[in-house]
């Protein structure tokens, strides 16, 4: 467990230095990322998930941190880490779909219903859905449905709640949902298989 930690702290040093150096990404202070990158593969070093699934919940927690850090300062997913997830995603879910028939199925179907939700959202009111928000949501719904289809709509109502309690808090100005729909999907993924 200490060495997942250990390699926690320095895949998030290296998510926080390659926001910095994103065109659209932005500067976090040191020890954001490292501490929650740390955090997050420690606790999926207790959940002990099968070989075959450890790199979903370990991708998506790194995801999840770094994205949220650059959301959380300056309300911005940048495609430079979003769009490559989808490849990333795919590719690990195949390995998956190897152990547990059905994957690819429920891969599809959740990257269609949360994708397809948060799309149509953005159709209807731009401003209340960003597009970093939108291109972010197909990723984390094929991970998510490849789990549960019904679990999608679990992350899209949690996700709902947790924007509008940051949005009750702060009362005015943009709420970054990004950490609002990333942190229910990882927990998701931590509590499979």
């Amino acid at each position: 467990m200490s060495a997942l930690i250990a390699a926690g702290a320095l895949a998030g040093w290296a998510g926080r230095h390659l926001l910095s150096r994103l065109r659209r990404g932005t500067a976090v202070p040191p020890g954001w990322c490292e501490t929650g990158v740390s955090l997050a593969w420690a606790l999926v070093a207790l959940r002990q998930p099968p070989g075959w699934w450890l790199p979903i919940p370990l991708a998506l927690g790194w995801l999840a941190v770094v994205l949220s850090a650059c959301d959380l300062r300056v309300h911005r997913l940048p495609d430079a880490l979003t769009l490559p997830a989808y490849p990333v995603a795919a590719g690990l879910l195949t390995v998956v779909a190897a152990h547990r028939p059905g994957v690819a199925l429920g891969s599809v179907a959740g990257l269609v219903l949360l994708g397809g939700t948060y799309f149509v959202v953005r159709l209807i009111s731009p401003p209340a859905m960003g597009a970093g928000d939108v291109k972010l949501a197909g990723v984390l719904g094929a991970v998510v449905g490849a789990v549960s289809v019904p679990a999608v709509a679990g992350v899209v109502a949690a996700a709902a709640a947790f924007t509008l309690v940051g949005a009750s808090w702060r009362r005015a100005g943009a709420v970054a949902h990004g950490p609002a729909v990333l942190v229910p999907s990882w927990l998701v993924t931590l509590s499979w298989p």
